[in-house]
């Protein structure tokens, strides 16, 4: 063990290697992009043409993002300060315009000057179908020019049954609509299930009770068709049909009430009696002398011992890096992998939805954050900028947040009293954390993404669900599958559940993996022979190979998930470990026969554990969404070759969630209480006491001779106060830049 000047010396200089690495992990800047979009665009052979231009047939960038180093050469950089690897750029190429249609993608590099590129390929070289490929600006209006001519063709149903509200020439009365993935039922197809919806404030939440399957596989709009039509309840094979049925009379009309603008349900206009007073504010959080107790520099943050660099993958949202504790790594990374949300219901687009969000830019969805709501006023806000479905950077404006968060109860106390009517002490800290928190809104719902930093060597990572509910139109059979929220409105039941990659480094990269549960044991009461002794006794389970690590949901879960370092040890003794804890009530959503199923095998294992390999990088990817029945990417390959995971380099795999139904109070959005799941990675024999014993925020008090308080604190006596005086502001926009 190093001490003294030298452990000074070390420290500080993992400290300068820790920021020396971490711009290894910072997202791809303006200049970057433009630049990598500039060299391909260079390349004649790629022949690409804008993103956003209206031809399907074409060669496009669909997205621009970092591809990371391999691990062992950023250690290099992070551990022992060498020079950093060149910046790369993952990027994804549609290809359209030749005779096999494909998807491509490619490493570029160096940047922020790039002269190469190389085919990106995943396992067995296997080909990127082009059916899988994520919706498009240019795709999504071809598909609004068919509704506008399948609704101009059924223009007088549509107008009689929403109450005068139509798709085109609409003015205050327009439609809107919402697809449905996936887009089929076998692998290489492209058929959406479209539902119409009154395009009014929350229009998630306004069907109409107009259903249509649009086969829109072939790159010539032209040639798309409509393959089947649902309307109240009833399936028809063409629109055809359905006009005639409807015009003779042989079908029941569906009449949804007049809108009325003043009785909007879906509105967050405040409505009912309120019992708060409305001339003051709320608390606010303040930084009492003004300055906060975190530093940033560009993707590279400081807290309280801890310090980690981050970044917002455009695919799949919010990863940190480089996690350590007094200098200490905890974890190489920790980031979002994928959320999906598996529905049922009664009509053809409810049945249908599968959406696995990472196929529908989840991590580009970072749209900007409000001062005082979405995070305090005392934050400090970052710009974001993705290159996703464009012909430029787009900028997000202060799309991600950093503050620190008094959570309002203490981290630790105690109240000893001398049972006299006094006490002999008070002892109290106040329980502050760090958080970076952003937000994705993939369509109708919007998931905060909190990691959270505590004192004591915890960290925390949170999802909160809220947003609209993704509703379909009321009918009779409907109630097996959700509850009626308002007149001709259905709330479908689904499962929410999210993926993350926890890739953890206790003090090192050899690291095992134990399981830790109690079992009952029955003996002789040592001091009253003639009696017997019932207690719980800790029975520890060693996991060495990769399958006896999945932990499969259904299954009994043990109650300590803990991992270790068997060659380090604290002064007492124990190998030094961290424990996964879950705060989930998370459960698979669908059977393992299911062939919908194949695109989300991780969604087998609340808790799976693998040895590291940089080619097993993601639990998914953007395909999966268009289709999962032959997935670029499958978690079951990673833990298929049950490798030994004994003193090994570990990646835990942890899946959290919950299940859905909604009800009356989801009206209009659903809210956050009871909708929040996560993990905690929390220290197991890692120190040799509670690191937050460094806080000098702790307050004691004890009693003199004559009873006064004595008060001992390390802080300012005069806490102080400050408050904004600005009024609330928000933009909201995005651009290209």
């Amino acid at each position: 063990m190093l001490v003294g000047c030298g452990a000074a010396r070390f420290r500080r200089s993992g400290r300068n290697w820790a920021h020396h690495g971490a711009s290894m992990f910072a997202d791809l800047s303006v200049r970057e992009l433009k630049a990598v979009r500039s060299y391909l665009h260079k390349l004649p052979e790629l022949g690409l043409t804008d993103a956003r231009s209206k031809p399907l047939k074409k060669n496009s960038i669909l997205m621009i993002e970092l591809h990371l180093p391999r691990k062992h050469e950023a250690l290099r950089a992070l551990d022992r300060g060498q020079a950093k690897p060149s910046r790369e750029a993952r990027v994804v190429v549609q290809f359209g315009n030749q005779a096999m249609p494909n998807i491509t993608e490619y490493i570029v590099s160096p940047l922020p000057f790039p002269k190469t590129h190389k085919v990106r390929t995943f396992k067995k070289d296997k080909p990127i179908p082009f059916e899988s490929r994520p919706m498009t600006a240019s795709e999504y209006e071809h598909i609004k020019h068919m509704l506008e001519k399948i609704s101009t063709e059924a223009y007088t149903l549509l107008f009689e049954t929403s109450g005068g509200f139509s798709f085109t020439n609409c003015s205050n009365r327009c439609m809107t609509f919402t697809d449905i993935a996936p887009r089929g039922l076998n692998s290489g197809e492209r058929r959406s299930w479209i539902m119409l919806q009154k395009n009014v404030e929350g229009y998630f939440m306004h069907p109409v009770g107009f259903e249509v399957l649009v086969n829109h596989q072939n790159l010539d709009p032209k040639k798309w068709a409509v393959e089947k039509v649902w309307y109240n309840g009833q399936y028809f094979d063409s629109l055809g049909e359905l006009l005639r049925k409807y015009e003779n009379g042989e079908l029941e009309k569906v009449q949804l009430p007049e809108h009325d603008e003043k009785d909007l349900f879906s509105t967050y206009i405040p409505r009912g009696q309120s019992n708060s007073a409305t001339d003051i504010h709320g608390p606010k959080f303040v930084q009492p002398q003004g300055q906060h107790r975190y530093h940033i520099e560009d993707n590279f943050i400081e807290y309280s011992g801890w310090s980690f660099a981050y970044r917002m993958r455009s695919s799949a949202g919010l990863q940190i890096f480089d996690l350590r504790f007094n200098g200490e790594r905890i974890a190489y990374e920790i980031g979002l992998q994928e959320a999906i949300a598996f529905y049922a219901g009664d009509t053809p687009a409810a049945m249908q939805t599968k959406y696995i969000d990472s196929g529908w830019a989840m991590g580009a969805s970072t749209y900007e954050l409000a001062p005082g709501i979405d995070c305090p006023e005392i934050a400090t806000f970052v710009d974001l900028y993705h290159y996703y479905d464009t012909d430029k950077p787009v900028h997000f404006k202060n799309a991600l947040c950093i503050f620190e968060l008094n959570t309002g109860i203490p981290l630790r106390r105690h109240f000893n009293s001398n049972y006299m009517g006094g006490y002999n002490f008070y002892g109290g800290l106040e329980n502050t954390v760090l958080v970076v928190r952003t937000t994705s809104t993939v369509y109708n719902y919007d998931y905060i993404w909190d990691f959270m930093f505590y004192q004591n060597g915890v960290m925390e990572s949170k999802v909160s669900a809220t947003g609209y509910i993704h509703a379909t139109f009321f009918t009779p059979n409907g109630l097996k599958y959700g509850t009626k929220v308002y007149n001709h409105v259905l709330g479908n039941l689904h499962t929410h559940l999210v993926h993350y990659k926890v890739d953890l480094d206790i003090s090192g990269r050899e690291n095992s993996f134990e399981s830790i549960d109690l079992k009952f044991v029955n003996f002789t009461n040592p001091w009253s022979p003639k009696d017997t002794i019932v207690q719980s006794k800790l029975h520890k389970t060693q996991h060495t190979t990769e399958r006896s690590a999945a932990f499969r949901f259904g299954k009994k879960m043990p109650r300590i998930i803990n991992f270790y370092n068997p060659n380090e040890k604290n002064k007492w003794g124990h190998q030094k470990g961290y424990r996964i804890q879950f705060n989930s009530h998370a459960h698979s959503v669908l059977p393992r026969n299911v062939k919908e199923e194949k695109g989300v095998t991780w969604s087998r294992y609340p808790l799976a554990v693998t040895r590291h390999k940089d080619s097993e990088a993601t639990s998914t990817s953007i395909y999966n969404q268009n289709d999962p029945w032959n997935p670029m990417v499958s978690f079951e390959d990673y833990i298929r070759d049950n490798e030994n995971i004994d003193n090994q380099d570990l990646v835990a795999w942890v899946t959290v969630g919950f299940l859905h139904v909604p009800h009356s109070e989801d009206i209009p959005n659903t809210a956050t209480p009871g909708n929040s799941v996560g993990f905690l990675l929390r220290p197991f024999n890692f120190f040799n006491e509670d690191p937050s014993l460094a806080s000098r925020s702790t307050v004691i008090v004890r009693q003199d001779q004559v009873g006064n308080p004595v008060i001992q604190r390390w802080t300012p006596d005069v806490i102080g106060h400050c408050v904004s005086n600005q009024p609330f502001s928000y933009n909201g926009t995005y651009a290209e830049v």
